[in-house]
């Protein structure tokens, strides 16, 4: 908004009620000293350059807040892309983790089944192991009571043959069996 000098005396004509008494071009006028200090005021940034120092000022302020602008439009574009390169790599290790438990979900199930399988074959052994230990001690006591009546009838027949036997007839039966020994023996 420049401000000419007609622009300026317009201004201060415009307020009649506060203008100096007398004649306006005077140096006893408040009002007109103002304005002149006002227009050599005006003058002397004019000669210094003081608006074009200003603008100079603001347009390099402007372009530092354009590269600023930029530089922020590229790290926004780099923290875009930086976050879709982290979005997608949450993904593959979701879906590396995924697949590794579906794995050991797997491999458990298969490990579950091998331990049954292994528990089966356990168990069948140790039915086996014990049938064999039962067998084997029916075994056992199948002839320790055949051991047992054999001695019993041996007793009972010895008792028996013993009250009825004669000693004429215990003679004929010790000779009889020595010839039968001699006669494997030879």
């Amino acid at each position: 908004m420049r401000i000419t000098l007609t622009s300026a005396l317009a201004l201060l004509g415009a307020t009649p009620a506060l203008a100096a008494k007398g004649p306006f071009f005077s140096l006893g006028n408040t009002d007109f000293v103002v304005l002149l200090a006002f227009l050599l005021f005006i003058a002397v940034l004019y000669y210094f350059k003081v608006p074009g120092l200003l603008g100079g000022m603001l347009d390099k302020r402007a372009d530092g807040i354009k590269s600023e602008l930029e530089e922020a439009r590229k790290l926004r574009e780099d923290a875009q892309k930086l976050l879709a390169s982290y979005e997608r790599k949450q993904k593959e290790v979701k879906d590396q983790a995924d697949r590794i438990v579906t794995t050991a979900k797997q491999e458990a199930a298969a490990a579950a089944e091998q331990a049954r399988v292994d528990l089966a074959k356990s168990v069948e052994r140790r039915l086996a192991a014990a049938e064999e230990q039962i067998a084997s001690a029916e075994a056992g006591a199948v002839k320790e009571v055949r051991d047992q009546a054999a001695m019993i009838a041996v007793g009972a027949a010895r008792d028996v043959i013993a009250k009825q036997m004669t000693a004429a007839e215990a003679n004929k039966l010790i000779d009889a069996a020595i010839a039968d020994v001699d006669a494997k023996l030879h």
